[in-house]
């Protein structure tokens, strides 16, 4: 039907799934079905931007790390690319309890793009075609395809749109307005309108990207250096020969006289005159935002980072802005160190058409059109991190539905991933949705450290890695649970005394098993005598992974009753958690349900009652009513 409608030219071959957007989520979707042995189609504005960084030179973070750790287990690239690409690695909140530490990593773009480009387009199962998708060919509520806009159509038993901030994407540099999905490369049309004309719903965001600057026109010397881990930890379990450079980034402090200036230029700025109506990230906000929102604050940190080794371009992190070029570059030329500072290009706001994710299922496939799928920001969220996790799921899920299999579905207490997908299929998309050790009520039991032994097992059972994969995550695990069967040995005062001693801890006058002395505060695994662990071989296993294995030891022992609690709390929550919703339930119907609960679930349409229970306006009262009449 849509071939006679359109005159369109059938590219001959069907795929089992189409992605479109070469983007993080793209990339991680397209490689994930290739691993599952089904051929993909991959489309895109231009095969060179695979896999290309277009915002920050870095990868994990607070949260995003215990996500880049889960695609790797997942068998993603994201973390590989990062160990292979990085030029400085760091364990944040290290001044915090072990369950929120989060990896984070400065990569060189330039070889980070390589990488992923280089992986996709070698890859045997993974078409690359360039073109631009301006609208699906559906039947029947049912995906069949894409329709390009030079008039071929591409088929394909699935579809997942990975579309980033290219549609309708609008760059505003003070006045200056320019249609482009990022600086430099052209936007996409049409696909918006389409999806709305079928019945989705679809929103406005913004994001903010802050001016590159020349290296060279700085004065490195009145900034302060940041270097990374002496001891650097990589993100994935492949990573072996890990010995990255450590290459510093710097800081430095906004002033206020750079505030005052800000302050005069506000109405300057397309955020503050009324020019973008979208939303912007709370979490990551302008310097306009900063200036504004906390005029209490005589300064604010800016990270200098490079974008590739021994790069002139340098990225200024905590400084994204929309305001003119010119009251951009006098601003930022009030800091100290960057007072005859130029730029490469300046900073610029993005606005973008999203999609609210609660038209999707926890699948990430849509409710309205059987087959397609959405990840990343299409889905209103923001980060490489984000869209990276989204687009291996979705594209782990477009397999599993062209072989009618259940689909891959991870709980809030089995990954950050978990979290993040049940909270855009359950909450309202306000603002772009980043992740936070914050959101996981579980995080004890999701550590960055522990990322293998949560996943490998789902992993492996959808056909995500190899069993050889399998087994070397297994092996690293098997050190791990045999350190804390040998912390169950007997430690005598005289072995640890002396130690107790210099820590200023009581010392003990009976001899104790390795693991109540461990779970004091001030002890570490280091601190326990060598004799308890010769018995392990570690021959086969990376250093940074043998110090990691033990870490994990330690935080298991020193965490037992907070595990066996959230535990319990799980397996009593389980019973109603997954208990199944009909498809066309009427919630308008329940009287007993306040009226905000009824609009929403009616909105939101959740799968289980668990799910109902998390949606953004419905009460306890609300989900008790809900229960009970489910239960019936």
């Amino acid at each position: 039907m849509w071939e006679n409608k359109f005159h369109v030219k059938r590219i001959s071959e069907k795929y089992d799934v189409l992605v479109v957007g070469g983007g993080h989520a793209g990339i991680e979707a397209s490689l994930a079905i290739s691993r599952m042995g089904k051929k993909c189609c991959l489309i895109t504005m231009d095969k060179k931007a695979v896999g290309r960084m277009s915002c920050n030179p870095a990868i994990g973070g607070l949260a995003k790390g215990q996500m880049v750790r889960e695609i790797d287990v997942l068998g993603g690239i994201m973390g590989l690319a990062a160990d292979t690409s990085g030029l400085q690695f760091k364990i944040l909140n290290r001044s915090k309890g072990k369950s929120v530490w989060s990896p984070r990593a400065q990569v060189d773009k330039r070889v980070y793009e390589q990488y992923i480009n280089k992986a996709v387009n070698t890859d045997q199962n993974i078409t690359v075609i360039e073109g631009e998708a301006i609208r699906l060919i559906v039947n029947k509520n049912t995906v069949g395809g894409v329709v390009l806009r030079r008039g071929e159509s591409v088929f394909s038993r699935t579809v997942i749109l990975t579309c980033g901030t290219f549609l309708n994407g609008l760059v505003h540099i003070g006045e200056r307005k320019i249609r482009a999905g990022r600086m430099g490369e052209q936007g996409a049309e049409g696909i918006t309108e389409h999806l709305v004309s079928l019945g989705f719903s679809s929103g406005r965001l913004k994001t903010g990207t802050p001016p590159r600057l020349k290296a060279d026109s700085i004065k490195w010397d009145a900034l302060e250096r940041s270097g990374g881990d002496k001891k650097p930890t990589p993100f994935s379990y492949k990573s072996s020969n890990f010995n990255p450079p450590n290459v510093p980034c710097h800081t430095a402090q906004t002033t206020p006289d750079c505030h005052s200036l800000i302050k005069e230029k506000l109405t300057s700025s397309p955020m503050f005159s009324g020019d973008v109506t979208g939303v912007g990230p709370r979490y990551c906000p302008s310097i306009e935002d900063k200036v504004h929102r906390f005029e209490h604050r005589q300064s604010h940190t800016l990270f200098l980072e490079p974008e590739w080794r021994n790069s002139n371009q340098i990225y200024t992190n905590g400084f994204s802005t929309s305001l003119p070029e010119t009251t951009q570059l006098e601003a930022i030329r009030r800091v100290i160190g960057l007072e005859g500072v130029e730029f490469y290009r300046p900073g610029y706001a993005i606005e973008y058409d999203f999609f609210p994710s609660s038209q999707l299922k926890s699948s990430l496939e849509t409710k309205a059109i059987t087959g397609l799928f959405f990840a990343g920001q299409i889905n209103g969220t923001s980060g490489y991190e984000e869209a990276g996790a989204q687009g291996l799921i979705a594209g782990a899920n477009a397999v599993n539905h062209t072989m009618n299999k259940s689909p891959l579905v991870l709980g809030r207490n089995e990954a950050y991933i978990g979290v993040l997908i049940d909270d855009l299929v359950t909450k309202d998309t306000l603002e772009p949705y980043r992740m936070f050790t914050s959101r996981a009520e579980y995080r004890i039991l999701i550590r960055y450290s522990n990322a293998g032994e949560r996943l490998v097992h789902k992993s492996l059972k959808h056909g995500l890695i190899t069993s050889r994969f399998y087994d070397k995550i297994s092996s690293y695990f098997s050190l791990c649970n045999k350190a804390i069967k040998c912390a169950d040995t007997s430690i005598q005062p005289r072995e640890i005394n002396p130690t107790l001693l210099a820590l200023g801890d009581p010392t003990i006058k009976q001899s104790f098993s390795a693991k109540k002395i461990l779970k004091r505060p001030s002890i570490n695994i280091s601190h326990l005598p060598l004799r308890l662990f010769k018995q392990i071989k570690t021959n086969h296993i990376p250093d940074h992974f043998i110090d990691e294995m033990f870490l994990e030891a330690e935080t298991s022992i020193k965490y037992d009753g907070y595990i066996k609690r959230q535990l319990k709390q799980i397996s009593d929550m389980k019973k109603q958690e997954h208990l199944t919703i009909p498809d066309h339930f009427n919630y308008l119907k329940m009287s007993g349900l306040s009226l905000e609960a009824r609009e929403k679930l009616e909105t939101v349409k959740p799968e289980t009652l668990g799910q109902a229970f998390r949606v953004s306006g419905v009460s306890p009262a609300d989900a008790s009513v809900l229960s009970v009449y489910l239960s019936k």
